[in-house]
């Protein structure tokens, strides 16, 4: 395997590892918290750590290209934070993190038809069969949600697609910018409006100290500086290295994550969901194999 495919794997396991523990962190949030004041706090924390990497490089970006940059931190984070933690107050973070496996079907669809992308079919392969995977990983599982919560179902499914919009904006407009000033403006940015939220939600005249508040601020906190900066940084590094495709199908690999780590916790494994995570792992393989083939 060639180095920088080495580095590609690194990327995503990585990303797969940290994605996939962040549906639990939610769920953590929410117990003393409002899911406003989860999405907020990890948008804020995220926006904290990397302000003075921001004050350093925030006037290196062009300015033709600073709304592009806001307009990510918005698609690819303040919107999504807040579908995604009101979702998580009426479904499983399991449910969630396997309906976030759509992203990279509207990754291809936005790049195919808003950005004039030509996908390698094989990729589509890859794909597609990581996707029946993952819905075989969902079926596996004997908690799974009722299928009527339609609503909170569609909020992460309108948050795949402000991901899938992203991962198109920022391969289009942004590969010339680095990873980390990108990450950095967007989410300093963005966390001007999360810091008011907090405000007009009561967040500041809640018991800050109380055990269940003060554990739930450290869990949305973690999900801010390792779910959202750290990730985000990472993500954009692999975009930018492996392409649209290969790097939105960490998605797939959160569902295997989480299943690992309910096994760390003494859950048991079936034989359907390990096949399930061998399908799907057999997908993101197929999607970054570098072969000739026609594109769509």
């Amino acid at each position: 395997m060639r180095k920088n495919g080495i580095w590609d794997w690194v990327l995503f396991i990585t990303l797969s590892i940290i994605w996939g523990s962040s549906f639990v962190l939610m769920k953590e949030g929410l117990i003393g918290l409002s899911f406003t004041q989860v999405a907020s706090l990890r948008v804020v924390s995220a926006g904290i750590v990397l302000l003075p990497i921001t004050l350093r490089y925030i006037f290196s970006i062009p300015k033709e290209k600073l709304l592009t940059v806001i307009l990510s931190g918005l698609l690819g984070s303040l919107i999504p934070a807040y579908l995604f933690c009101a979702a998580e107050t009426g479904i499983s973070s399991s449910a969630a993190g396997v309906l976030n496996s759509l992203t990279p079907v509207f990754v291809i669809l936005f790049g195919i038809v808003f950005f004039k992308n030509k996908i390698l079919k094989i990729k589509i392969l890859g794909m597609s069969i990581a996707f029946a995977g993952s819905m075989l990983l969902y079926l596996s599982r004997a908690e799974n949600d009722d299928g009527s919560k339609f609503i909170m179902v569609l909020l992460i499914v309108i948050a795949t697609m402000c991901y899938g919009a992203n991962v198109n904006l920022v391969n289009k407009y942004l590969l010339k910018i680095p990873s980390l000033q990108i990450v950095a403006v967007a989410l300093s940015t963005c966390a001007l409006p999360a810091l008011a939220v907090l405000y007009f939600t009561g967040f500041f005249e809640k018991d800050l100290f109380s055990p269940i508040v003060l554990k739930s601020i450290a869990a949305s906190s973690v999900l801010g500086i390792l779910g959202t900066a750290l990730a985000s940084f990472l993500f954009y590094m692999l975009l930018k290295r492996s392409g649209t495709v290969f790097a939105s199908m960490v998605t797939y690999a959160m569902p295997v994550v989480a299943l690992l780590l309910g096994s760390w916790y003494g859950e048991a494994i079936n034989m359907l969901q390990v096949l399930s995570m061998v399908v799907i792992l057999g997908g993101v393989y197929i999607t970054h194999k570098k072969v000739a083939e026609k594109t769509i």
